[in-house]
C-alpha cells in the first residue's frame, strides 16, 4: 500500500513498513493545506498529532485503507465517520503506558518531597531543611480516575509504596484485585488523599472538574494529570488552590498547550498558576520517553497493520 506519514517517527518505521512491501512517504514537515491537496492518492496514513483527522480530511482520502496513531490519545479523529466509511484504525494504545506511570510517580513524590523548591533553594546557598520538609507516601489513599492502560500501570508502579488505591472508571467493571479496590466515584471522593486522572478527552470529560466536583472531595488531596488538561480549567485549578481544596498539583497536561494562543483570562490564571511552590508543571511528555518512541512508532500496530491486509 501507499503509505503517508505525516510526523516524525521513530527512524525505524520507513524501513520496516518498506520491508513489509509498503510505498512509504515520509513527511514530517508536512503541512494540513499540503495533506489535504495529496492524501487521495494514499491507502494508509501514520499520524501522532499533527492535525484532526476530521471529516474535511477523510472526505478527501477516498482510497483511504488504514489511519495508524502513534499513540494512545483518539479525541482528534473522526471515529464515527472512520466507521461509517469502513477505514480501519490502528493505535498504539499500550505503547506510553509505562512511561506515563513512572512521571505520574515521579512527579507525585517530587511534590510530596518540594523536590524543586528544595533544589532551587540549596543552589541559591540557602539550607531551609524546616521549610522543605515532606510528606509519605506511605499510608496515603490514592484514588485513580480512569483504569485502562494508563490507570492500570500507574497502580502496578504505586504497588511498593504501602498506599490504598481506589480505582473508579465508568464504563469498566470487575477489574478490581487484591491490591486495587474497585469503587464508585462517591466512594473515592469520600477517601483519597491523592487523585490521578488517566481519562481520555470527550465530551463528558472536558471541564469535568468544575469547583463545584472538586469542593464535593471530603478532604484536601493532591492532583496528578498527566491525561488531558481541558478536563479542568486554569481558573478552577487556581480558586481550588487558594480555598486549599487542592493541596498541590502535577500538571504535564493544561487547558491550553499553545501559549500564544492563551486568551487574556487564560494568560492571567496561567501566571497565577505559575508562581505556585505546590504545582509542578511538564510539557506533555509523561508519555514521551526515548523507549516510548520507539514503542509507539514500531511495536504496537505494524503487526495489526500487516495482519489486516495480507489478505
Amino acid at each position: 500500500m501507499k503509505i503517508l506519514i505525516i510526523d516524525e517517527m521513530h527512524p525505524s518505521i520507513v524501513p520496516m513498513l518498506s520491508k513489509q512491501g509498503h510505498q512509504v512517504a515520509y513527511f514530517p514537515k508536512i503541512t494540513r493545506a499540503e495533506i489535504l491537496e495529496t492524501v487521495a492518492e494514499f491507502e494508509g496514513m501514520i499520524i501522532r498529532s499533527k492535525t484532526p483527522m476530521d471529516r474535511e480530511l477523510l472526505e478527501k482520502a477516498v482510497n483511504l485503507k488504514f489511519i495508524g496513531r502513534a499513540g494512545a490519545g483518539l479525541d482528534q479523529i473522526d471515529l464515527d465517520y472512520m466507521v461509517e466509511r469502513g477505514v480501519k484504525l490502528f493505535h498504539a494504545a499500550k505503547g506510553n503506558r509505562d512511561a506515563v506511570a513512572e512521571h505520574a510517580v515521579g512527579g507525585l513524590l517530587t511534590l510530596l518531597n518540594q523536590l524543586i523548591k528544595a533544589d532551587s533553594e540549596v543552589r541559591k546557598g540557602i539550607w531551609d531543611r524546616e521549610g522543605n520538609r515532606g510528606h509519605e507516601l506511605k499510608g496515603k489513599t490514592v484514588g485513580i480516575m480512569g483504569f485502562g492502560n494508563m490507570g492500570r500501570a500507574f497502580s502496578k508502579r504505586l504497588s511498593g509504596f504501602g498506599v490504598k488505591i481506589l480505582a473508579y472508571d465508568k464504563y469498566k467493571v470487575d477489574f478490581g484485585s487484591d491490591a486495587v479496590q474497585e469503587v464508585i466515584w462517591e466512594k473515592l471522593k469520600s477517601e483519597a488523599d491523592i487523585l490521578s486522572i488517566h481519562v481520555p478527552l470527550t465530551a463528558e470529560t472536558r471541564n469535568f472538574f468544575t469547583l463545584e466536583e472538586l469542593v464535593s472531595f471530603a478532604k484536601p488531596f493532591w492532583l496528578i494529570n498527566t491525561a488531558r488538561g481541558e478536563v479542568i480549567s486554569f481558573a478552577t485549578l487556581n480558586t481550588a488552590l487558594d480555598q486549599g481544596i487542592l493541596r498541590g498539583a502535577v500538571l504535564d497536561v493544561l487547558e491550553n498547550e499553545k501559549f500564544k494562543h492563551f486568551s487574556p483570562e487564560q494568560k492571567a490564571e496561567f501566571q497565577k498558576l505559575a508562581q505556585r511552590e505546590n504545582v509542578i508543571f511538564s510539557p506533555h511528555v509523561a508519555g514521551w520517553t526515548f523507549e516510548s518512541y520507539e514503542r509507539k512508532s514500531t511495536r504496537c500496530w505494524q503487526k495489526k497493520i500487516r495482519k489486516a491486509f495480507s489478505e
